[in-house]
Parts: C-alpha cells; sequence; structure tokens
C-alpha cells in the first residue's frame, strides 16, 4: 500500500512494491493568486495580450531604438575594426533585432538580422569578416524598418533578404570548408519563420 505524501516542503515519497515516486513540491503554487469571485472571466493570456496592445505604440520607437543601436556597433566597426568589443557589440545588435523583431510587429526584419548574426558567428576568424557584407545586411535591416508601412516591405524584405543570405552562405561555405562542424550549422534551415526567410 503506497504512503501519503508528506504535507511539508520536503519531497513526498510514495513506495510501491517495485519502485518509488519522488514528488517535489510545487512551490510556485504559493505564487499564483487565485481568481476571486468577481474575476471568474480572468484569463491571464488575454491580461498579456493586452499589456503588450496597450505598448504597441511604443514598439516602433524601440525598434528605431534597436536600429540605432545596431548602426552604432556597425560605426565603431569601421572607426576600429574587428576586435571582440566590436565583434559583440554588433552582434549583439544583430541578435535583438532578430528576437525583438515579431513582438515588435516587424517580423520581416528578423531573417535579414539571423543572416547578419550568422555571418558573424561562423566566419573563422574576426579579420575575415566582410565589412561590405555587413554593411550590406545593416542597410537591409534599416530600409526594411524604414519601409515597412509601405505596399512593397513584403517584396523589399523577401529579396534583400534571400539575396544576402544567399551570398552570406556561399561566403561562409568557402571560409568553413574545413570546418565540417559549422558547415552543418551554416547549411541548415533557417529558425526564422516568414516568406521573407524563405
Amino acid at each position: 500500500m503506497p504512503t501519503a505524501p508528506a504535507k511539508n516542503d520536503e519531497p513526498a515519497v510514495t513506495t510501491y512494491g517495485d519502485h518509488e515516486v519522488i514528488t517535489v513540491p510545487n512551490k510556485l503554487r504559493k505564487a499564483i493568486r487565485p481568481p476571486s469571485r468577481g474575476d471568474s472571466n480572468d484569463d491571464p493570456v488575454a491580461r498579456a495580450e493586452q499589456a503588450l496592445a496597450d505598448l504597441s505604440s511604443e514598439f516602433a520607437s524601440w525598434m528605431q531604438q534597436e536600429c540605432d543601436r545596431l548602426e552604432a556597433a556597425r560605426g565603431k566597426v569601421i572607426e576600429q575594426g574587428f576586435n571582440e568589443a566590436t565583434r559583440e557589440a554588433l552582434f549583439h545588435a544583430a541578435h535583438d533585432i532578430k528576437g525583438e523583431a515579431a513582438t515588435f510587429g516587424y517580423p520581416l526584419v528578423a531573417a535579414t538580422a539571423e543572416s547578419l548574426c550568422r555571418l558573424i558567428e561562423h566566419t573563422p576568424t574576426l579579420d575575415q569578416v566582410p565589412l561590405p557584407l555587413v554593411e550590406q545586411h545593416v542597410n537591409a535591416i534599416r530600409a526594411i524598418i524604414r519601409e515597412y508601412g509601405g505596399s512593397n516591405a513584403q517584396a523589399l524584405a523577401t529579396t534583400l533578404t534571400r539575396r544576402l543570405r544567399e551570398v552570406a552562405d556561399e561566403f561562409l561555405v568557402r571560409e568553413n570548408r574545413d570546418r565540417p562542424d559549422h558547415l552543418e550549422a551554416i547549411l541548415g534551415p533557417t529558425l526564422i519563420s516568414g516568406q521573407a526567410a524563405e
């Protein structure tokens, strides 16, 4: 016969004939506010969506700030060349745009930012990172964001992203021909969904 679980904060052990089941107390349960009688229709997902909707008027300015940060990082690379600090700043600026693009309402820019991240991440040495290709990626990101409301935004993003990705992949395959682990990552499918990444 199984033993009853403990009522304290210690894990409970229930013993059966051929095994034991350890149940760890759920301490998060104490952090959740149960709905009161008046808010039985309270939906945490709906609250989160409403909070995002309330902030949405700020998204364009936040994306512009991220774009300005990317531009500043590019400026440092042009001024100082690639070193660990400038590489990290450029990579993180592009990576943040990639991650925030959909949330901020600019999903078409994510694939171009991802392509820039891949270029920086998979180039074997800092002195091999092709600055003209970095500049083309940054310019494309800025153009997609600037033209986002226009009727041809989808076509612009798709064309720019596809071409930049092709050129970046060609370069990365050539530079990593002796690094099979990187080649596998380079030749793998993109993690960004949407037509601009196709």
